[in-house]
């Protein structure tokens, strides 16, 4: 796409949707995909490794992030060298922490250290990255996604964070910070701005590319096209019931 050219940022598609999957990687500017448990559950997909294994017959050469979903480190370990084992354009998504609030630290380590392509997700803290970066082997490849639009759900805007987390990984050359959970078409123009290396974003986000550059005029007199066509559509009238508007 024309607008996508000037752009360092690399696009990823989050979801897990096959057809959906398969459509996006039939456009080139699509880098990557992502998903996670919740999009798997939503989308019913009941066998894990089989819906995984079918998706990198669809994408075999982009990187693709499947992620774990125990809550015990040792059966997430177990868990992210067989997923690792899947493919060589996988990433294997390690939460920040398990639900008991323990830091995922010493797993990462030792994943990094195993030459496992990592994705370390859930994170929102400027602490949680420094800490991350500490875990990293050497130039271990690794992506570390900051959910940018959780952290504006909270009210907080994410820009400063993304800002500071890009430079604690400044010490990590192949660890790349991905901006997660983007709300609007907004966010992939800021991300792309500050040099955030990846953003991964939804469908019905990467449908709206078209809109980049899009003269606000022209929006405008769209917007009141569909506003008539749609009431004239639906039939509505007004009575009059009062005296006529002079004309």
């Amino acid at each position: 796409m024309r607008q996508l050219e000037g752009m360092t940022l690399k696009i990823f598609a989050d979801g897990a949707d096959v057809s959906g999957i398969r459509a996006m990687y039939a456009k080139s500017w699509i880098k990557g995909f992502t998903t996670n448990p919740t999009l798997m559950r939503k989308a019913g997909i009941a066998d894990y490794k089989a819906f995984a294994l079918e998706v990198l017959t669809v994408v075999p050469d982009r990187p693709v992030s499947f992620e774990v979903f125990a809550d015990e480190f040792e059966e997430m370990e177990r868990q992210a060298m067989e997923i690792a084992s899947w493919g060589s354009n996988v990433n294997v998504k390690i939460p920040v922490s398990n639900t008991k609030r323990r830091f995922s630290g010493p797993l990462i380590r030792r994943l990094s250290a195993a030459g496992v392509k990592l994705n370390i997700t859930a994170v929102m803290t400027l602490k949680q990255v420094r800490d991350i970066v500490d875990c990293l082997i050497g130039d271990a490849p690794a992506i570390i996604s900051v959910f940018a639009g959780r952290i504006a759900d909270t009210g907080v805007d994410p820009l400063p964070v993304m800002k500071d987390a890009l430079k604690l990984l400044q010490s990590r050359p192949k660890a790349e910070l991905l901006w997660a959970s983007p709300r609007e078409l907004l966010n992939i123009v800021q991300a792309n701005d500050i040099g955030c290396h990846i953003i991964t974003a939804t469908n019905d986000i990467l449908n709206k590319l078209h809109l980049l550059g899009k003269d606000h005029g022209e929006y405008s007199l769209e917007t009141v096209e569909m506003f008539y066509k749609d009431a004239t559509a639906a039939g509505y009238t007004i009575p009059c019931q009062g005296r006529p508007v002079a004309t």
